[in-house]
C-alpha cells in the first residue's frame, strides 16, 4: 500500500509527539497523543502511574486490542533526553519540522519516530486485514531515558500479577547506525560501575614510612584489571570490555601522602559472565594485590539474548522486502528497556536510524518513516495472520 493511503501518517503522529515536550519526568501529554490514537483503533488503554520512594512520578500506558493468543507487543518510550545547547539547534528541538525530507525534532529518532509507525502499522494492518486473530499490545513508559524504576518494569510486573502474557516483543529504538535495514538487535551486553576506594594512612610525603601509601596499590589494581582480557567474545557477543572512567585522590597538597585513592570504572559484559561472577573477579585481583579497600558495585543490566528463531526471522525478512538489506543480528551498543522484557517473552530491537540520536539537530528520513511502517505492518502480518 503506498504511502499516502495509509489509514494514518506516521510523520503527522511523529510531529504531534515531539511537540509535547516531554523530557523525563514529565509527559507533557505525549501519552495522550498515542492513547487517542490506538482508542480510535478500537485499543483498551490503561494508564499506570508508578512511583518508588524517592523518584519522580512516571506516567505509563499499556493497549492491547483482542484478548486472545498470541500477543505481539510493541515497547517504547514517549520520555527523551534534554535537549542540551538550545543555541546548537538549527530548528526548534520541539517543532516536530520537515525540510528537505528530514523530520526535526527532540525524539524524533530516539523514538517518538518509531512509536508513530508503529501505530501507523497498526492502523494499516487492521485496513488490509481486519481485527487480528491474536492480540496486539503496546506497552509504552516515560521513564527510559531516566531512572527506569518507575516504567517498563513495573508494569511488566503488573502484567503477570494480572496473568497477562507477551509471547514476542519489538523495542522500537533506533537500532541502525547510518540506514535503514542495517541491523537489528537480538540481544545487549550487562552494564556495571564499579567505584573502588583503596585504604591506607595519611602521612608526610618526606617520611613515606611513616604513612602507608594506597595509591601504588590502586594502580597496580587498576593496571591488572584493565590489561586483563575479560574473554574473546562469543557467537552473538563482542568480547566483554572494562573501561575505567575516574581517578580521584581529592589531594591539593604536594607533600601529603593520601589516606586513600577512588577509581570508578564501568564493565560491559557479554553472556560469559555474571554480576556476581565479575564482582568476584575483581575480589580476586584485590586479593592478589593487597591491603584494604572498599568496593560498590552498581548494576544498569544483565546481558541476555534471544536466540535467533521465529521471532527475529520474521522481522529480518519483512526488512529485506522493504530495504532489500539482511540486518545484522547484533548485541552492540548500551542497555535498553528490553533487559526486563526478556524475563517475560522473545524481544528483538528495530526501529529508525539512530545516528542523531540525543544530539542536537536530532532527525530521520521521512521515507525511513514510511519503509519502517511497512516493515512493521508485515511482521504483524506474518506474526499474527501467517500472511505472506
Amino acid at each position: 500500500m503506498p504511502a499516502e493511503t495509509f489509514p494514518l501518517d506516521p510523520v503527522a503522529l511523529a510531529q504531534e509527539l515531539i511537540r509535547r515536550p516531554s523530557v523525563t519526568p514529565a509527559d507533557a501529554g505525549a501519552l495522550d497523543v498515542v492513547q487517542r490514537a490506538l482508542e480510535g483503533m478500537g485499543f483498551a488503554c490503561t494508564r499506570l502511574p508508578f512511583q518508588a520512594p524517592g523518584t519522580d512520578r512516571i506516567d505509563n500506558l499499556y493497549a492491547r486490542l483482542g484478548t486472545e493468543g498470541p500477543n505481539l507487543c510493541f515497547a517504547g518510550h514517549t520520555d527523551v533526553v534534554p535537549v542540551g545547547d538550545r543555541a546548537a539547534w538549527t530548528v526548534d528541538p520541539f517543532g516536530g519540522e520537515v525540510i528537505d525530507g528530514r523530520l526535526y525534532g527532540r525524539g524524533a529518532a530516539d523514538m517518538k519516530g518509531g512509536i508513530a509507525c508503529f501505530i501507523a502499522a497498526v492502523a494499516r494492518f487492521l485496513a488490509e486485514h481486519g481485527r487480528p486473530k491474536g492480540s496486539i499490545s503496546l506497552l509504552i513508559t516515560g521513564d527510559e531515558e531516566g531512572p527506569s524504576v518507575n516504567g517498563t518494569k513495573p508494569v511488566l510486573d503488573w502484567l503477570a500479577e494480572r496473568g497477562e502474557r507477551i509471547d514476542a516483543c519489538i523495542v522500537g529504538e533506533p537500532t541502525n547506525p547510518r540506514t535503514l535495514g542495517e541491523m537489528m538487535k537480538i540481544g545487549r551486553r550487562g552494564s556495571m560501575n564499579v567505584t573502588l576506594t583503596a585504604l591506607g594512612a595519611q602521612g608526610h610525603s618526606a617520611y613515606p614510612e611513616r604513612a602507608d601509601n594506597p595509591l601504588p596499590r590502586l594502580a597496580k589494581a587498576l593496571t591488572l584489571l584493565a590489561e586483563s582480557p575479560l574473554d574473546e567474545g562469543t557467537p552473538h557477543f563482542q568480547p566483554s570490555t572494562l573501561a575505567l572512567t575516574s581517578i580521584d585522590v581529592g589531594n591539593p597538597a604536594t607533600n601529603v601522602i593520601p589516606a586513600k585513592g577512588t577509581a570508578k570504572f564501568n564493565i560491559r559484559f557479554n553472556d560469559l559472565h555474571t554480576p556476581a561472577s565479575l564482582e568476584a573477579h575483581i575480589r580476586d585481583v584485590l586479593e592478589e594485590v593487597g591491603g584494604a579497600w572498599d568496593m560498590t558495585v552498581q548494576v544498569s543490566g544483565v546481558a541476555f539474548l534471544t536466540p535467533p528463531g521465529q521471532l527475529s526471522d520474521i522481522v529480518a525478512e519483512a526488512v529485506r522486502s522493504a530495504t532489500g538489506r539482511v540486518p545484522d543480528l547484533s548485541t552492540s551498543g548500551g542497555t535498553s528497556d528490553a533487559r526486563f522484557i526478556k524475563d517475560h517473552a522473545p524481544v528483538v530491537e528495530f526501529g529508525l536510524v539512530g545516528a542523531s540520536m540525543h544530539k542536537v539537530d536530532e532527525n530521520v528520513a521521512v521515507a525511513d518513516m514510511h519503509a519502517l511502517t511497512a516493515i512493521y505492518a508485515t511482521v504483524l502480518s506474518r506474526y499474527l495472520q501467517g500472511a505472506a
